[in-house]
């Protein structure tokens, strides 16, 4: 009867025949092979399947020392059996990961900063290799690297509009501080997932530390009005038919995408409360009514103080005669804040307008978010007790509002103020 043989995988080592005299105790799986020894071990791999993991040497101890290790895996867990460089991972980890179970911003948040520098400067190395010193020394090189020529921007321009990096001239254009805590936040939640998939064992990034950047792409704009110059700006876009989304950036401290995705189902103006429970944002080209708010553990209501009641009236009345001048062209949204037509509006056109409003307005150009910060100085002005400032601010103790709730408005000022509201009830 012919006997069945079993020939060797082509990417395992032949086992040579040996006298089991000639083996140690405990070594039945460490044979010479080629110009060193090899080992086998066999482990459960993190799919599950039961197979072979190898390791070499050149002498019988260095891999005998080996084998024990990887006994001491097989023991603890699964063990992977093929190994991904950083680049592949991240890759995998966005799209079956991130962006299929996490927020859209997030997955766009993460995916430039994957794209434009994690892979092009960690993305080849093995990630079980990985070390606390290659990723040290990969950020210790961010704050002087200038990504106009690492990332060949000026190249992608036309030859005859190319200014800075493509023509020798080096425009300095290194990253914000922001930038890399950025990338170090994306690239520990990677390593984050790959320690739950039982692919690595501790989180490299992690144990780094930022290095210092003393050197800024562009000069930062004021962030914080004074209350003069609030009042003044409010009075400047007394007339305009976002009247009221303004005062709730700046009296309430909302965000653009807060303010945008409120609707009116959320608004309770004869019990003087707001909830926050919508963002309208703009991702991936896609307009998105979100209906989650960025600070989870933020109050679900917010007290409306009288300017704001007054405002948001007026816009109702607004909204009301505009959707009386589009006719069938009236689209309705339920928001509060719309174009003529009821459509949701466009956060950069907020913007533009925003920005249009404060060079009118001779004030301070700002950003949007920026108002925030001014939110307290208002409150103060408008006689708001510290405790409803709290909630408004959304503080967790009062300590830190009083050390924001400072500064004191002159009586003009107040007078001002009071005016304007008056105003808007008349």
């Amino acid at each position: 009867m012919p006997t069945k043989t079993i020939s060797a995988s082509a990417d395992e080592p032949r086992r040579p025949r040996r006298s089991r005299r000639t083996r140690a105790n405990n070594e039945g799986s460490i044979f010479p092979y080629k110009n060193g020894w090899a080992g086998y071990v066999w482990v459960t791999t993190p799919e599950g399947k039961r197979t072979r993991k190898w390791t070499y040497g050149k002498t019988r101890e260095e891999t005998h020392e080996k084998w024990l290790k990887l006994h001491e895996q097989a023991r603890k867990g699964p063990v992977a059996t093929k190994h991904e460089t950083v680049g592949a991972f991240l890759r995998r980890w966005l799209t079956e990961v991130v962006e299929p179970n996490r927020e859209p911003t997030t997955y766009v948040a993460y995916e430039p900063l994957v794209r434009l520098y994690l892979i092009p400067g960690l993305g080849k190395k093995r990630l079980d290799k990985l070390t606390v010193r290659d990723v040290q020394a990969w950020l210790n090189t961010l704050p002087t690297l200038c990504t106009c020529c690492d990332q060949k921007k000026d190249h992608k321009r036309p030859e005859g509009k190319r200014r800075c990096c493509a023509i020798g001239k080096c425009c300095q254009s290194y990253p914000a501080r922001y930038t890399i805590i950025g990338i170090r936040r994306t690239l520990r939640a990677a390593l984050s997932h790959a320690i739950r998939e039982e692919l690595i064992s501790k989180n490299v990034a992690a144990l780094t530390t930022l290095p210092s950047t003393t050197k800024t792409k562009k000069k930062r704009l004021q962030i914080v009005w004074s209350v003069d110059e609030a009042r003044r700006f409010l009075e400047h876009v007394r007339d305009d038919p976002l009247y009221a989304a303004y005062v709730l950036i700046l009296v309430l401290g909302l965000r653009r995408g807060e303010v945008l995705g409120l609707a009116w189902d959320c608004v309770d103006l004869e019990g003087e409360e707001i909830h926050i429970a919508r963002q309208l944002t703009r991702v991936g080209g896609q307009l998105l009514h979100r209906d989650k708010v960025k600070i989870d553990d933020s109050p679900t209501s917010l007290p409306l103080l009288g300017l704001c009641i007054s405002a948001l009236k007026q816009r109702r009345e607004v909204q009301d005669q505009a959707r009386e001048k589009a006719g069938d062209r009236w689209k309705d949204s339920g928001l509060v804040f719309t174009t003529r037509y009821g459509t949701p509006i466009e956060p950069r056109n907020f913007n533009r307008a925003f920005e249009a409003h404060c060079k009118n307005a001779g004030v301070p150009r700002i950003r949007v978010h920026d108002t925030r910060h001014t939110c307290a100085s208002l409150l103060a002005a408008l006689d708001v007790h510290p405790r409803v400032a709290m909630r408004i601010l959304r503080h967790s103790q009062i300590s830190v509002t009083m050390n924001v709730y400072t500064q004191i408005a002159s009586p003009e000022t107040r007078k001002a103020l009071y005016k304007l509201n008056q105003s808007l009830d008349g």
